[in-house]
């Protein structure tokens, strides 16, 4: 490896479930989902440079979210991304990754699965130019593994991972999270829309919230809701007639998490036209088709969380 691979910068940004149903628990432990994901033009920022030392990894978090670097190795998604494309293609030069994080951590954002994606993307290029191929702007499609060789890695991370792999503006996502079928919806393709995010300064963990969802299930006997096409549809009307829901949310509002109760119904005294929670918590958001109302919520939900941000859509950044 004497050529020498130029240092890389990737986006990796935050998502949204705008709806999240969960079907029953399968055999295999997992739950089978359907939900329509959007990506926001908020994000981490993954700096990539070539280390001396073959098969090296340093992972260097910065940002107000950086104490995920006290996690041990193994459970960094970004060195499990990095040693399982390792593993998959023999590439073994030092690395060092240095994390603008933003992202809160278990906040229902995508933001592990977000910065697993963007390493196996800039992972391939720099193996590719290593290889002796491009490497540039516009050029992240193109690398040494194939889609699918991607996509088979990205979902051995993590249920969330292929969507950001896929870097579809919004789709709907089924399966585990490893079926992504983009959508296209008029109104995010221009300005409109403005996403207030509130996180309430503490992670919620995706297992768990599976499990009391179970527990809480087989306690009430509550049904499945049936979801599908008809929600895809639903993307074309306004947002405050969107039937969206979380089946995570009334769970955990039995649980007693008055807290997302409490900053739903202030994203409503502000006007949002559509309110939810993400993932399985902790973020709530407020969808706005008004930015001064959006900006007004952002000014008074900051005097009640220390997380508050206004963002918008990927695919139809405001400007």
């Amino acid at each position: 490896m004497d050529n020498v691979v130029p240092a890389l910068t990737i986006e990796a940004p935050a998502k949204v479930n705008l709806h999240l149903g969960i079907k029953n628990r399968r055999p295999d432990g997992f739950h089978d989902l359907e939900s329509i994901f959007l990506a926001l033009d908020f994000g981490d920022t993954l700096h990539f440079e070539s280390l001396a030392a073959e098969n090296t990894l340093e992972i260097c978090m910065d940002g107000e979210h950086s104490g995920i670097n006290a996690l041990p190795p193994e459970k960094n998604i970004i060195f499990r991304a990095v040693s399982l494309f390792r593993k998959k293609t023999g590439y073994n030069r030092g690395l060092r990754v240095r994390v603008e994080k933003r992202i809160p951590p278990g906040g229902g954002l995508g933001g592990g699965s977000s910065d697993a994606a963007s390493t196996l993307l800039a992972l391939n290029m720099l193996a590719s130019a290593d290889k002796g191929g491009l490497l540039g702007p516009g050029l992240l499609d193109r690398g040494l593994l194939g889609p699918h060789s991607l996509a088979e890695i990205a979902a051995s991370l993590g249920s969330d991972v292929p969507f950001f792999l896929y870097k579809a503006g919004a789709a709907w996502v089924s399966g585990r999270g490893e079926v992504i079928k983009p959508v296209e919806i008029p109104m995010f393709y221009k300005p409109g829309l403005f996403f207030v995010l509130v996180n309430p300064g503490f992670p919620s963990e995706t297992a768990g919230a599976f499990r009391v969802l179970d527990e809480y299930r087989r306690r009430t006997s509550a049904a499945v809701q049936p979801g599908g096409q008809v929600l895809i549809q639903a993307l074309g009307d306004t947002p405050r007639n969107w039937p969206f829901w979380n089946d995570f949310l009334p769970v955990f509002l039995h649980q007693e998490k008055y807290v997302y109760r409490d900053i739903l119904a202030q994203l409503g005294e502000q006007g949002a036209d559509f309110a939810g929670l993400t993932g399985a918590g902790s973020t709530c958001f407020g969808v706005f088709t008004k930015r001064v109302q959006a900006e007004k919520a952002c000014e008074v939900l900051l005097k009640a969380w220390n997380f508050v941000i206004l963002t918008f859509p990927l695919i139809s950044p405001c400007v």
